[in-house]
């Protein structure tokens, strides 16, 4: 072989060497870039669902009369040999299709035997088309499955494969195997907007399920989390200033993305860099405001109700400084077993106008408001706070709330001690300002100011009158003394 030959064989064969190790590079990467908890082909593939037909289509009469379904489907495994199956009813008007649905997991077994009696505003969508799926997102224990669900935990401890958390993999999958059962009955149901509600477990697992499923267009989600705060991924200072706090802290306090299961993982023999690894390979699957980008891209629409006092959204301070964009309505000294503030915006009405806007934006009268922005400076003994929103304020009040010297997020005491009654003001728009201003005494020797403020904003579906509130971004001032 003559050495020009020579050459060019050498240079092939590092070529083709070369574009191998590139296309095995790409394959790892695409399989990297794939990798997640739900494989969104068996989440849609109707073939897998085993539908058991408990109720088969019926009329059932009423103020609006509809045609209902009662099933039981196969969500998937947990793990081999260990099926997880749930209830799911179907509703549609009686007299045609529906285009979409409103879905939640917030039912029971029980309740679920019964035909549904739809609500003054489930009767609402009924009546312009649009259908509701009901499933059941509870502890397993709650109907009669506590072993399963204390061998998934124990699995979970033991491996930290999300698959076997009941949190991170059955009950989002729940409601995406739900929207497969739907629109699998193409006689009832054809492809809409699908939005999903519900509180604490049931606001949760929507809001991860939305990450994963594009059929979902939107989510309202009342006490649960919403943000990847220093605590929910692991850091050890997040978790030593947690600790260091009197009292006696329960469960969801420092949860990832539920019940804490720090202590449970560490005895199975896993390690803080093992948590903390854990937490952070899974954030993009789980959290909001890891995802709003592509959100935003998908029109998706979001409205969260985390409670200022609530045990599983116990970070407001932190998502108020890194996410303000996000909106929210903060219903003062609310959450999970809070009875809330006296003065306390009791005419709200979020989740209906919510959803109608959502599902029928050209019926609505009037638009939800968007976050403001926080301004604030400390005059003459005081902390001055301007509230602004985009454009010619939309706003039709505003009410600002604020704590002296509130315990860290998570912590016994930011739960339990609660907004002072007098703690709560009614704010003016300045016009030539265009924007809501307050003042807040400063109380000597506080060493930071948490405060927010609702603004109101009536709109209108037909002949009815919707309150809707949103909140200024949670914002901790620091006081320098």
């Amino acid at each position: 072989m003559h050495h020009s030959e020579s050459v060019l064989r050498a240079n092939w064969i590092k070529s083709k060497l070369s574009w191998t190790a590139l296309l095995m590079l790409l394959a790892t990467q695409v399989c990297e870039a794939s990798t997640t908890i739900f494989d969104m082909n068996e989440i849609q593939d109707t073939g897998t669902l085993e539908t058991e037909v408990l109720q088969g289509w019926h009329s059932v009469p009423g103020p609006v009369a509809t045609r209902q379904k009662l099933v039981t489907i196969n969500v998937g495994d947990l793990w081999k040999g260990q099926e997880y199956r749930v209830p799911v009813r179907m509703v549609v008007p009686e007299n045609q299709k529906a285009k979409g649905f409103h879905l939640t997991g917030g039912s029971t077994p029980s309740r679920l035997n019964l035909d549904t009696k739809p609500s003054r505003f489930e009767r609402e969508l009924l009546n312009s088309g649009v259908g509701l799926v009901f499933t059941v997102v509870q502890e397993p224990g709650s109907y009669g499955q506590r072993a399963m669900a204390a061998a998934a935990s124990k699995r979970f401890a033991e491996t930290l494969d999300p698959h076997y958390k009941i949190q991170y993999w059955a009950w989002p999958a729940t409601l995406m195997r739900a929207i497969t059962t739907a629109y699998a009955e193409t006689d009832h149901f054809e492809k809409g907007k699908v939005a999903v509600s519900g509180s604490s477990k049931n606001g949760a697992s929507p809001s991860m399920a939305i990450l994963h499923d594009d059929r979902m267009t939107a989510v309202h989600a009342t006490v649960s989390p919403i943000w990847d705060s220093p605590l929910r991924l692991c850091d050890r200072k997040a978790w030593d200033e947690l600790e260091s706090q009197p009292g006696r802290r329960g469960i969801f306090s420092g949860g990832n993305f539920g019940p804490e299961f720090n202590r449970a993982a560490l005895a199975a023999g896993h390690t803080w860099p093992d948590l903390q690894k854990f937490t952070s390979d899974i954030a993009d699957d789980v959290f909001i405001s890891r995802n709003l980008d592509q959100l935003r891209q998908r029109n998706v629409e979001m409205l969260f109700h985390p409670g200022t006092h609530d045990s599983v959204a116990y970070d407001l301070a932190w998502g108020g400084a890194n996410h303000p964009d996000i909106p929210v309505y903060l219903g003062a000294n609310t959450g999970h077993g809070k009875r809330g503030h006296p003065q306390r915006e009791h005419d709200q009405q979020n989740k209906a106008a919510f959803l109608l806007k959502h599902f029928f934006p050209e019926q609505m009268s009037g638009t939800l408001l968007s976050p403001p922005e926080v301004k604030h400076s400390i005059e003459d003994g005081a902390l001055r706070v301007m509230i602004k929103f985009p454009g010619k304020s939309p706003a039709e009040s505003g009410r600002i709330w604020w704590m002296f010297d509130r315990a860290p997020d998570g912590s016994p005491a930011y739960l339990s001690e609660l907004i002072p009654n007098e703690n709560v003001s009614e704010m003016q728009y300045d016009p030539t300002l265009n924007a809501w201003t307050a003042k807040i005494p400063i109380k000597p020797g506080v060493s930071r100011v948490d405060f927010f403020s609702n603004h109101r904003k009536t709109i209108r579906h037909k002949n009815e009158s919707y309150a809707t509130y949103l909140s200024s971004p949670y914002t901790r001032v620091q006081l320098d003394n």
